[in-house]
Formats: structure tokens, sequence, C-alpha cells
């Protein structure tokens, strides 16, 4: 017997059916992709919604690969990263934003845990010299050996990892997750070279016979600066502080403790400083906080650890028993002028923590290799001035954080890649970005995000265990499914449900719909109530 037809579509010849309907619709309905606010802030350049797609369906392998497609230290940049995705959250005007950065970090943990591995091609029979093992090294290693091409890492430090080893503390990123996101891409063939240092990049290439180098050699140089000090006086730098932490040193900074500085680096070594037993630690800052530039989570978590902050304020002098501070204030443009009001504060050492360099000595000698004001000059895919030579991460201009390095990464691997084979890498143009406005936000129900454990106060500052927890696979779980999907079908069926006409087609799972315009009649009620604005009205063909 023939399968009954829904009324609709078993109407008479003459009837609106079966007249189809052209002659009179003005607007057609048309699915459209467009551009999630979360993957348009993504430094990395991550297609986050699709990953949340496959978590949110529990098929955590999957996410775990679409995270790995561009982000090869997913456990470490959902632990360090400062979440610029979930401040662009279309969810948060909502009620909150998703806790993408929660999810990234159980994905990442997930795929340590299972140890899931990443596939490499066949060799290319190209060279690749990575020069620098921090997360723009990393990450181009990484993405090179993907493509196929024989990677070799070279680093001046005992051990692979740049800053996110040397510079940012256990508490905040514990060692043994570093180093299981480097062992997989050691799997993948990559050869890490360690205490070598690279003096002369140009030479080094021809000598080893490599195709191409990418310089990623990060910000480990302290700044300095000129400030009077006396014989007795107990001055170091964060750099230096935080880097022989790493090496097992516990320097004897005494219970008072200044640091200077108002940027990550000056909150991690006051905070390091309460860990190794200071009972007073102060922030010297000449800005107000809304002008530091340490972010937020990172100035809230060392005051909830007893971190004071002196805003407004120089040291003018140090002595062996204590600072002399000058009140600043800021002029019409927002800099630090002095004020001659001085005060004094003990201290029984100063931490510097004002700023880094790159050392770009390795690219000194090279004419056609444009450096200025601490930084090397590339092109929009790159390359330096030296045909084969790239540089990114902290050595470029560019934001100073891992997750940007980690894009630099993926992208000087892409360029390098189609360089090796006589090719011009492309990307494809943006799509329009997804607005809140566009989106139906009564399909969704409140759900407030699911917040991280955190260490209790008293274990935090004096251990130097992780202070923050993670989810697990059920918490996740409902993260995940707090993302709208923002300008993508998620094939949730509305629009097939909602429409008089039957005119919408259900495709198999994954093609998502199609609009049959024989029997479509413009009436835009799919677009009315497509949940993530991902259906819109285009004007009839002529």
């Amino acid at each position: 017997m023939e399968h009954e037809k829904p009324f609709a579509i078993t109407l008479d010849v003459g009837s609106s059916r079966a007249n189809k309907t052209g002659a009179w619709r003005t607007e057609r309905p048309v699915y459209v992709d467009l551009l999630p606010p979360c993957n348009q802030a993504c430094p990395a350049g991550q297609d986050i919604q699709k990953w949340l797609y496959h978590a949110e369906s529990g098929d955590y392998e999957n996410a775990w690969r679409g995270i790995m497609a561009d982000n090869p230290l997913p456990a470490v940049l959902g632990r360090i990263c400062y979440r610029p995705c979930e401040s662009a959250c279309n969810r948060g005007q909502l009620d909150e934003a998703v806790g993408i950065n929660s999810v990234e970090r159980f994905l990442g943990d997930e795929g340590i845990k299972q140890g899931w591995t990443i596939p490499v091609a066949d060799p290319s029979g190209k060279r690749v010299l990575v020069v620098g093992a921090g997360p723009a090294g990393l990450s181009a290693a990484y993405h090179l050996a993907r493509f196929g091409h024989a990677v070799t890492v070279r680093d001046a430090e005992a051990a692979p990892g740049g800053m996110m080893r040397y510079g940012i503390p256990r508490y905040r990123l514990p060692r043994d997750v570093i180093d299981a996101e480097i062992e997989r891409i050691r799997a993948m063939g990559v050869v890490f070279e360690q205490n070598t240092r690279v003096t002369d990049a140009a030479k080094t290439m021809a000598d080893g016979g490599f195709d191409a180098v990418f310089l990623a050699v990060g910000a480990q140089v302290g700044k300095r600066a000129y400030i009077p000090a006396g014989d007795s006086a107990r001055v170091l730098d964060a750099v230096s502080l935080l880097h022989g932490m790493e090496e097992g040193e516990r320097p004897l900074l005494g219970r008072r403790v200044a640091v200077y500085g108002g940027g990550n680096t000056a909150m991690d070594a006051a905070r390091t400083a309460k860990r190794l037993g200071a009972t007073d630690a102060v922030v010297v800052y000449r800005r107000t906080r809304d002008r530091m530039p340490a972010h937020e989570s990172e100035v809230a978590e060392a005051a909830e650890e007893g971190v004071a902050m002196r805003w407004l304020s120089t040291i003018s002098e140090i002595d062996g028993e204590g600072i002399t501070v000058e009140k600043m204030q800021l002029d019409e443009s927002g800099f630090p002028q002095p004020t001659g009001e001085f005060e004094r504060l003990a201290a029984d050492s100063v931490v510097l923590a004002l700023g880094q360099d790159a050392d770009l000595s390795l690219v000194d000698g090279l004419a056609d290799v444009e450096h200025a004001d601490g930084v090397v000059r590339v092109g929009p895919g790159l390359m330096t001035g030296h045909p084969g030579i790239f540089a990114g991460g902290d050595m470029v201009p560019s934001g100073r954080t891992a997750t940007v390095a980690v894009g630099h990464g993926a992208k000087a691997a892409r360029e390098i890649d189609a360089w090796l084979r006589g090719a011009v890498a492309t990307e494809p143009p943006a799509p329009r970005p997804a607005t809140f406005e566009n989106l139906n936000t009564w399909y969704y129900s409140d759900a407030d995000r699911t917040v991280r454990p955190h260490l209790d106060l008293s274990r935090r500052v004096s251990t130097f265990d992780e202070i923050k927890g993670g989810l697990d696979a059920s918490t996740a779980l409902f993260e995940a499914r707090r993302c709208l999907s923002c300008g993508n079908c998620f094939e949730c069926d509305n629009c097939y449900g909602v429409c008089p006409d039957n005119a919408v087609i259900k495709l198999e799972p994954g093609d998502k719909y199609a609009i049959d315009l024989d029997y479509c009649k413009g009436c835009g009620i799919c677009v009315a109530e497509c949940p993530c604005g991902a259906i819109e009205m285009v004007p009839e063909e002529s």
C-alpha cells in the first residue's frame, strides 16, 4: 500500500501546491554558514563551534581531533589561555558565556588519558628547522610533521616548552601536562635537540641542509631599568626568578617582597613569592588597575592570595632596608607623571617585572632580515626578508600570549608547506559574523555555566599544586551543550517542523536540509523560527 502523504502535498491540480507558487514568491530562504564570534576571537584559529558540536553529543574523541586540527596543546591552553573566545561569546548576552576553555581543558586531558594520536602524511623529503621549543615552535613543528616534513627543533634550554615551562609557575601549569603534549609531538617524528643555541640562522640553515627555518625564540630576556640601589639591596628580575624555580632554585626573598611591574609576569612573581614564604608581597605599578596589562583573572587571583597592589607608584630608590616610592598621577593622555611625593616601604627584596625582550642576535648578521624595536619584521606569510626563513611568536609584532604563539606556529607551518611546494598558501574568505541579534534566544533555556573547582585558599599559598580543577565527563557535556551554535545549522528540525507547505527537505544526518523551491511560498516562517540564525531571506532570482 502506498504510504499516505501529508495533506499539504496531496492537493488537487489547481491548488497552491500544484501551482508550485513560483509565480508570486518575491523572496526565498537560504541556509547560511556564518562566523561564530568565538571562532573569530580565537588567536589560535580554532573552529570552536565545530568541536563543541561533537563534545555536546558526547563524541569526545572527534571533539579532541577538531581541536588538534589547529591547536596541538589543548591541555596546556585549556589551563593558561585568557579566553578571548569567551569574552566574545554571544551566550554572555543571554546569561553567561559558554565555558569553552573548561571544555578544551577536559578534552585535552582526555586526549592524554586515552593516548589518542595524530597521523602524519607520507614523507615529503623536505627538512625544516624550528628554532625555539615554546608554543610557537611546538605548534609549527606539529603541523609541519602532519604535512609529512622532517622537523628538527633546536632549543637553548634543558627541556622543551619555552616560557610555558620556564615562565609560567607550576600552580598554573603542571609540568606533566606540558610533557605529555610534547611527547605526542615527539612521537610524530619531530626531533628535539636541547641545550643547543642557534647563533646564526642562515648559516645553520645552509650547514644543516634545511629547506626552511622557522624562528620562534620567544621573549625570555627581562627588561632592565635604572634605579639607584645600595650595595646591600637585593634585586632580582622576574624572568630569572621564575626560570630558576623550574631548575630547582628557591631564592631567599625574605618576608617582605616588592614586585615592580604590572603584567602577568609581575603577578606570577608576587604569587610565587607568597608560596616561598613571604608574608608581605606588594606589586608596585605606575598606573591604575584599569590600565594594568595583567589580565583581570591574574590580578583577582593574586589579590585572593594576599598580594597587595600599590597603584600610581614608581620605585625611585632601593636600599637594604626597603624602597622609596614616588606617587604618580595620570595626565590627560593617561601617561603617569611624577608628583614629587615620596614614601618609604619596607622590603627585603625587589623583583623587577618590567617586560621581556626577544634575543634577536641569531639574525643580526643578516642584512635582508629587518628588525627594530625588539621585533623582527615579517610579511603577511610570516617570512622574513631572507628566503626560507620565517619567524613568529613573541619575536614578531603581535600579542604576547601562548595562544597567539600557537596560532603563529600553525600559520607558519601552512606558509612553509606551501613555499616548499612552490605554491602560495591561501586562506578562504571569512564568512559574515554571527551576531546576537540574529539569534532566536527564546528557544534556549537558561543554564548557568559550570565553574571549575578551585584549590582551597590555604593550600594555594603554601604549595605549588595546581590551583584549578577540571570538568568531568558529565559537566563537560553540560557545558558544551550551552553552545548556541551561532549562525550555523545544528539540525534541530525547527524549519522542517514549522514549514506550512512541507517545502523543507530533511537530508541525511550531517547534510542538514534543502528547500524545495517548487513549493516554498517565501513566507519566512523558517527564518523566524531558526534558533541560531542560520537561514535568511534573499530576493527571488529574476
